[in-house]
């Protein structure tokens, strides 16, 4: 029975149909004359509201992922978690995961077949209730981040670092590299890289200078939407890190990082590539957990409902919005009772990188059914992270009406 009423109201929402009795010798609308005398039209101006427009097959699928999952559903697909040593596949299906997020553990000393073998069985794991795919990401960064291409089994060179190919041959380099690196990620089954490093560095000093273009803000920001819009045209989704900006911040692997600078050296200079990442593409933004002191002084970003709220409202970014990894040593601090998730979910992150997701992930349900977490902040984060699968090119309108649940 849930089943059917799932797929009647479904093929009600793609089709905007709307469903009506009418008594079966009822005239047409305007015609109220007797046989033979003439029919007085309908003013178009009269009469009942016009209905509103079908929604979009994305829209369609949203409504009904929001109106027909579960507590535990909803909330499993909020989390991007690092992928388990063992037992992946059954946490993917048992904790209806979103996403995977591989390491080089992943990848060390494999081959081709096992690995595609692996990451196989977790989108089988994935689709056994319902066919929601699963994200499955990885840093493929270039230079001194790499998790597939370091293994020669997988690759037969390492994909350099952005500062190398800039070097090499500016930005057409850099997007033959990007192209060639989505065609790597796709023949293993991912579908999202943790790139572009989208800080702005031009100090060798600084922790983060290695991974990044080592360009001003402006050069940045070209480099950022030339790789977002070849990842967009090969089917890889793309993550901008780390917002609001890395800067000149220490590592916070370790330890808080409090960066003082002023904002509008943000506005002028860290927003930029952020800017120009978010308009080039399907891109997520991951938020470090650097304590910006001129949006917020007493949260890590990872943690602050005001640096969300910058990001949507003033930055006007409507896509997915990611944690850095809650297993760093910068928010042990601020999470000692064990609620980082719950408390990213309601700073507005929509999605949790995590590797303790065994037990933040019943703390999140437990938090929404108290109403310590409102349902519509669980159904908004939702929203976002189906229309990032659909919009990457993991559901077809056939999964929409053919979606096969248990009753």
């Amino acid at each position: 029975m849930k089943l059917k009423l799932f797929v009647l109201v479904l093929c009600l929402l793609l089709s905007g149909c709307t469903v009506a009795t009418v008594p079966p010798d009822t005239p047409p609308a305007g015609d109220t004359a007797e046989p033979g005398e003439p029919v007085t039209p309908v003013d178009p101006g009269e009469g009942d509201a016009p209905l509103p427009p079908a929604p979009s097959p994305r829209e369609a699928l949203i409504r009904s992922c929001q109106q027909f999952m579960t507590v535990e559903e909803k909330v499993g697909q909020l989390f991007f978690v690092r992928c388990p040593e063992v037992g992946a596949a059954a946490d993917v299906k048992d904790f209806h995961l979103g996403g995977l997020l591989l390491f080089g553990r992943d990848f060390k000393d494999k081959t081709a077949e096992a690995v595609t073998g692996s990451i196989e069985s977790y989108q089988r794991a994935a689709r056994s209730d319902f066919p929601l795919p699963l994200l499955v990401g990885v840093d493929e960064e270039g230079g001194g981040v790499v998790r597939i291409s370091s293994n020669r089994n997988l690759w037969d060179h390492t994909f350099a670092s952005p500062q190398k190919l800039y070097g090499e041959g500016g930005l057409d380099r850099v997007r033959e590299d990007a192209a060639e690196k989505c065609g790597m990620l796709k023949t293993y089954g991912v579908n999202v890289n943790f790139a572009p490093v989208s800080d702005v560095s031009t100090d060798p000093g600084d922790f983060i200078y290695k991974r990044t273009l080592g360009q001003d803000a402006e050069t940045t920001a070209e480099y950022t939407a030339a790789v977002v819009e070849t990842m967009s045209e090969n089917g890889v989704g793309a993550v901008l890190k780390h917002f609001p900006g890395y800067g000149n911040n220490a590592d916070t692997h370790t330890g808080i990082a409090v960066d003082q600078r002023p904002y509008e050296q943000f506005v002028a200079e860290d927003f930029l590539p952020f800017q120009s990442g978010m308009a080039a593409g399907s891109a997520a933004v991951l938020v470090s957990h650097n304590i910006v002191a001129c949006m917020d002084d007493a949260l890590p970003a990872s943690l602050s409902p005001e640096v969300h709220r910058l990001l949507r409202e003033d930055l006007g970014f409507d896509g997915v919005i990611l944690t850095d990894d809650l297993a760093m040593g910068a928010i042990d601090s601020y999470t000692a009772d064990g609620s980082a998730a719950v408390l990213a979910i309601l700073a507005g992150n929509d999605m949790v990188v995590t590797t303790d997701y065994r037990r933040q992930i019943p703390q999140v349900v437990a938090a929404v059914e108290t109403g310590t977490i409102p349902m519509e902040v669980i159904d908004a984060a939702l929203g976002h992270v189906i229309g990032w699968k659909y919009d990457l090119g993991l559901l077809e309108e056939s999964d929409m009406i053919n979606w096969e649940r248990a009753s």
